[in-house]
């Protein structure tokens, strides 16, 4: 009988996915069209591109910027822009390296570059936000822009990225559009194992934050992808600045969140969606993550964070994921072993929605075909990752309280 309950209770899970989360595993998000140059007030001749400031924080990230700065540089934006690279403290020449590439920079073709030497953090100021406000406060004072765009060392933006992401924003009526970058770079040819993480990685996340609801004005739902994230302004200004994030280290959901608080009108999406298969994305990361103990490290580094470092809120967590992914097989083949036909055929009703869900972020990601039926181990690996993420925070905690470590 318990078998039995179980097994109801994952199917039933998995109908209300199905009909009430958004329809978060669709990937039909690309960003909206861009219509063009932004128009007057009667619509009749081309207005002004508006000012675009750029800030990319960046620590330790020598290796990555002369690929992707360049990239930066050479934007085709039809308004003026420039570019500010953070030093957060970098111990390996970051900025010296940012700086190469400015001299590299072709001279009334390239957008001019800013390298700022990241100030000591105050306290209660987390990383990475301090580096973003001190972008935003270089900006402000010797450009004026009039949109941001908060883009991660690692991101890759091809030659009309700018404009595209403005465009879009204005056209549409936006005040933040953000784009999920691709989390790998086809050129680097990664392994079957890192395309089905990092597949899971953004469907866990579209299920966490529909991308359908953050889109929706009217719903609370609130968030973004900090490695492109363009924003009006004056609408941050109006969200309390960068100030009201200080001590998130999760810098993109805080600011989205702050943003619709303040009512400003937010856009997510994927990068790449609706382009032809096997087509390059338009804006993917360079950073190499060298299989499971990569993909392991980025999530164990915030995933209790997330969850607020709530115990409760991570049992809780590892229960519905026990629920809902693992169970499901389990008692799918358990159900025929044991003659228990309620059983076996509520576990492969769970398994058959979780994998056709998975399928469309699988092919976006190009994942193996085994993605959908696999899903449900990629669960318990993600779940053990979190566990994971919470024994690191105790373990440093336990570490600065001078209390012997345990393990």
């Amino acid at each position: 009988m318990a078998a039995d309950a179980l097994a109801l209770l994952a199917a039933a899970a998995w109908a209300g996915l199905l009909s009430w989360r958004g329809r978060y595993w669709s990937t039909a998000v690309g960003l909206p069209p861009p219509a063009g140059s932004p128009r007057g007030p009667e619509g009749e001749e081309p207005a002004p591109w508006p000012s675009l400031g750029v800030v990319v924080p960046a620590r330790n990230e020598a290796g990555l910027l002369p690929a992707t700065l360049p990239r930066l540089l050479s934007q085709e934006y039809p308004g003026r822009a420039h570019v500010v690279v953070v030093d957060d403290s970098s111990t390996d020449g970051t900025a010296d390296v940012a700086r190469q590439v400015a001299r590299r920079a072709r001279p009334g073709r390239d957008l001019s570059l800013s390298v700022v030497e990241g100030r000591a953090r105050p306290a209660g100021w987390a990383g990475k936000p301090w580096a973003m406000a001190q972008g935003v406060e270089h900006l402000r004072r010797y450009f004026g822009p009039q949109w941001l765009l908060f883009t991660d060392a690692d991101i890759a933006h091809p030659p009309g990225s700018f404009r595209q992401l403005v465009g879009s924003a204005r056209a549409s009526g936006r005040s933040a559009v953000s784009l999920m970058a691709n989390l790998y770079d086809p050129a680097t040819a990664p392994t079957a194992c890192e395309r089905l993480l990092l597949a899971a990685f953004v469907y866990f996340f579209a299920q966490l934050y529909p991308f359908h609801w953050v889109n929706d004005p009217t719903r609370r739902t609130a968030a973004a992808a900090g490695g492109c994230l363009l924003v009006e302004a004056e609408a941050l200004s109006r969200a309390g600045g960068i100030e009201a994030i200080a001590g998130n280290t999760i810098d993109d959901i805080a600011l989205a969140k702050a943003l619709k608080r303040s009512r400003a009108n937010i856009w997510l999406g994927l990068a790449g969606a609706g382009r032809p298969p096997g087509q390059a994305p338009a804006v993917l990361s360079l950073r190499r993550y060298r299989g499971l103990q990569g993909v392991w490290e980025m999530v164990a580094r915030n995933a209790y964070t997330q969850l607020r470092h709530n115990p409760a809120l991570l049992v809780a967590t590892a229960a519905s994921m026990g629920v809902a992914y693992v169970s499901p097989p389990l008692l799918a083949l358990g159900g025929l072993a044991s003659r228990r036909p309620l059983a076996s055929a509520a576990g492969f009703a769970a398994w058959a929605a979780m994998a056709a869900t998975f399928a469309p972020m699988a092919r976006h990601y190009r994942a193996p075909v085994v993605a959908g039926p696999s899903l449900p181990a990629v669960a318990a690996l993600y779940t053990a990752m979190t566990i994971s993420s919470a024994w690191r925070h105790y373990h440093r905690r336990a570490t600065a309280d001078g209390l012997p470590p345990t393990g």
